[in-house]
């Protein structure tokens, strides 16, 4: 069963710096419906203004993964780390038993494009802990590649949880087919383009719920950049 999450039905919030649009509920936005998929609780769809950003703040028990689709973030924290977060690259952070960071965007004329990922670690009371890694972005071209999962396999960042994040670009008329252990869930997050999920459209921005489905087979309509969540 696939069910799809129209990218025009998520939930907003808008300042005069941040548009940012919840694909699950979050903060002042609640939809029952959505609260959560599995262990993935949050993708935020951002876009930040020039020289902007989010000031210091906390998190604790959680997986965030940091996607930036176009320009560059500045990350800041209070384990000591300090980095710029540009497209190619990915970021994960375990906040564990609590962390503090900033995000900035350093541009003083272009915004900032990016998707923030939460997943729900497998225990809680986890020393925090942070990675960054680059991806070439011919590694992903007409393929689903592994960005992240629980053992770091392949070179992927390590996450504390039975999860899987893959990306791929495909091309117009190209496809990539990926099978579902029995038991599993998938979640598909369509960053841009317009593609068939099955039998299932998705356009730039929708996601899927997909479970009780051995095999998904993807076929970009036109050039498409996607995700994959491949959760217990």
């Amino acid at each position: 069963m696939i069910t799809r999450r129209p990218a025009d039905e998520r939930g907003q919030t808008r300042t005069d710096w941040l548009d940012s649009r919840h694909t699950f509920s979050f903060n002042r936005y609640y939809d029952p419906r959505f609260v959560g998929f599995r262990d993935l609780l949050v993708i935020n769809e951002d876009f930040v203004a020039p020289s902007k950003g989010f000031g210091t703040h906390s998190h604790r028990d959680m997986e965030i993964i940091t996607y930036v689709v176009e320009g560059a973030l500045q990350h800041k924290d209070s384990m000591g780390n300090t980095s710029v977060i540009r497209p190619g690259e990915v970021q994960r952070m375990s906040a564990g038993t609590g962390v503090m960071h900033s995000e900035y965007n350093p541009s003083a004329d272009s915004p900032v494009h990016l998707l923030q990922i939460w997943i729900t670690p497998e225990r809680e009371g986890m020393r925090p802990s942070y990675e960054q890694r680059e991806f070439p972005d011919a590694g992903r071209r007409g393929r689903l590649r592994l960005i992240a999962s629980r053992a770091g396999r392949d070179g992927s960042v390590t996450v504390h949880q039975d999860a899987e994040v893959y990306d791929a670009t495909l091309r117009e008329g190209e496809e990539v087919a990926y099978e579902l252990r029995a038991g599993r869930h998938a979640w598909v997050q369509l960053v841009s383009g317009f593609l068939r999920l099955n039998d299932v459209e998705l356009k730039s921005g929708d996601g899927a719920a997909v479970g009780e489905e051995a095999r998904l087979l993807i076929r970009a309509g036109e050039p498409s950049e996607i995700l994959l969540f491949d959760l217990a």
